[in-house]
């Protein structure tokens, strides 16, 4: 059988965390996280937007952060 864990995508997961720029809607952010711990992309998405709401703002400081830093 074959027991490789695979994306939603349906594709294996790269080591270690990237940027999906093939699944940006931004620069990637969200969906390099939701690659790096295989879940749903717009759970990550809706994620992000509810702690924008609720945090005043970190959330937007910390997604620039992780587009700047990775990849």
């Amino acid at each position: 059988m074959n027991n490789i864990t695979r994306n939603s995508d349906g594709k294996p997961p790269r080591a270690g965390f990237h940027l999906d720029k093939a699944n940006a809607k931004v620069f990637g952010v969200c969906s390099g996280i939701a690659d790096y711990f295989g879940i749903d992309t717009m759970l990550v998405r809706i994620g992000f937007v509810a702690a924008t709401l609720l945090g005043i703002g970190a959330p937007i400081l910390i997604y620039i952060a992780i587009a700047l830093i990775a990849d």
